[in-house]
């Protein structure tokens, strides 16, 4: 595909954003999936209050904008060769504004923002759930009452500004937000009155592929058109990279280590209902179909290396993975990673995180490997939970994020599902799947398999017992570390007053 200027045919991009929680990164892919160019923007968190995070939603559009064109430019290309604008967000985080001004009320109220903690648990509670409005400011009750607010995450209010009005979101990002009801496909009434909100300031939910129109020609100075709206990730960031992996089909599982730990599985055209925290999401819909995922996440992956740097452990992390093989095992050393308490499946918000067996014979070798065998654990704990809870087969798995560049945690992650996993080239996988999505809706890619064709594996880790590979048979050499590790866990658990 080309585009056609002064009778020249003129090679054309897909251009991709990806909004996380700490940069924006906007790449410009070519026909083979190449990344051609590309910027980086920081994003910065405000903190008002303890257990308060924000973002100011107009330094998050100034940013955004400026990728946009440094990506571009990088790539030395210009905008009119670019064919579509693909957009992944971060999940959750939102921001509330005036319909017919277009300014928002207050500052993006993070994802990782605490403050309807309290709330939150009084409803879990009780069965007998008394209203509360979601905002003390009196503009937004007042909007509100004028039927002139919008509420939206990042990926709504990007649009609106982009398209200077439309105010739309697809469904993978609705999905993420809590108050959207996956198995009818729709908001939800009854959660939306618990917090006093008409369903009128919600936004519209389309297609994950839809066409929601071109920007604004002011903004770029060509209308571009925009074809995907997600949570970065996912169309939401996690939607997102499993679409960048190519997990179309049931049974495919994505991996994303970065700051935290995200596990999802292809459930197909059904919802997951869970006993054990793994929560059903839409992984986009296309057309008539709809593809859900049942997602379990560990909150502490990358933090959990993050704080072993900060003690100087080590001085780069592309050390640790040396520095665990370098010892044949941790010396009985046991980290607990739950400085945010333990997610799926024990869901304990008041674990602790903490070291246990510590002798004068550790060194620091010994406390860097316990450290990522507490990874490599958890991913154990998430698949198993997945296996024992889907009863689906597993076709493949795809693992991406920082976090995943460590050979120690991507074998012995291997070994421990007693399954081959395969690392890509290129870690972004929310930003390739936006891509991706927007490409094919509008021909520049023109089928899934052709996506498949271009995929990249950067390398493929076996299990040791590589004979037994897809039995799921554990590696009986860590039997008993692991065992010795769930003991720790438990010890962690219900440890804090508080979560």
């Amino acid at each position: 595909m080309g585009s056609q200027r002064n009778g020249f045919k003129k090679e054309s991009f897909i251009l991709s954003v990806d909004v996380g929680t700490t940069s924006i990164r906007c790449h410009v892919y070519d026909k083979e999936a190449k990344i051609r160019g590309s910027c980086t923007s920081k994003v910065v968190a405000l903190y008002p209050e303890v257990g308060h995070v924000e973002m100011d939603p107009e330094a998050l559009w100034k940013s955004f904008i400026t990728v946009v064109k440094g990506a571009v430019q990088d790539a030395g290309v210009q905008m009119r060769q670019i064919e579509a604008l693909g957009i992944s967000t971060q999940r959750g985080t939102f921001t509330t504004w005036d319909r017919k001004t277009g300014v928002p009320f207050h500052n993006f109220i993070s994802w990782q923002d605490q403050r309807a903690a309290d709330l939150v648990k009084s409803w879990n509670r009780s069965c007998t759930m008394k209203p509360h409005f979601v905002s003390p400011f009196f503009q937004v009750r007042q909007a509100v009452a004028e039927g002139n607010c919008c509420f939206g995450t990042i990926d709504t209010w990007l649009l609106f500004k982009l398209t200077k009005g439309v105010h739309a979101t697809d469904y993978s990002n609705a999905s993420s937000t809590g108050i959207f009801d996956s198995y009818q496909m729709c908001w939800s009434g009854f959660l939306c009155s618990l917090v006093s909100l008409p369903l009128s300031i919600f936004p519209k939910v389309e297609n994950t592929s839809h066409d929601f129109g071109s920007t604004d020609p002011s903004i770029f100075g060509v209308p571009i058109p925009i074809m995907s709206c997600g949570d970065c990730i996912w169309m939401a960031d996690q939607q997102a990279a499993m679409f960048g992996e190519c997990c179309f089909d049931v049974g495919d599982v994505k991996i994303t280590m970065g700051t935290g730990t995200f596990m999802d599985i292809n459930t197909g055209s059904k919802p997951h209902t869970s006993v054990t925290g793994l929560y059903p999401l839409v992984g986009w819909k296309i057309g008539p179909e709809v593809v859900y995922l049942a997602e379990g996440n560990a909150a502490d992956t990358g933090k959990a290396i993050k704080w072993a740097q900060e003690l100087e452990l080590f001085s780069d992390v592309r050390e640790t993975s040396a520095m665990a093989y370098s010892v044949s095992d941790s010396d009985g050393v046991c980290f607990v990673p739950s400085f945010s308490g333990l997610q799926a499946p024990l869901n304990d918000p008041k674990a602790c995180a903490s070291l246990m067996g510590l002798k004068p014979s550790t060194t620091k070798s010994h406390l860097v490997r316990a450290i990522l065998e507490s990874v490599a654990f958890r991913n154990k704990q998430l698949f198993e939970t997945m296996l024992r809870e889907t009863h689906i087969p597993i076709t493949k798995i795809r693992v991406d994020g920082g976090v995943s560049s460590n050979d120690f945690i991507m074998q012995l992650t291997a070994d421990l599902f007693g399954r081959k996993v395969a690392r890509p080239q290129h870690h972004e996988m929310s930003c390739l799947g936006a891509a991706f999505v927007a490409g094919l809706g509008v021909g520049f890619w023109r089928t899934r398999e052709e996506l498949k064709k271009l995929q990249s594996t950067g390398e493929v880790f076996l299990p040791k017992d590589a004979h037994k590979e897809g039995a799921g048979c554990q590696n009986r050499e860590y039997i008993h570390t692991f065992q010795s590790w769930e003991r720790a866990l438990r010890r962690s658990m219900n440890w804090y007053s508080k979560p």
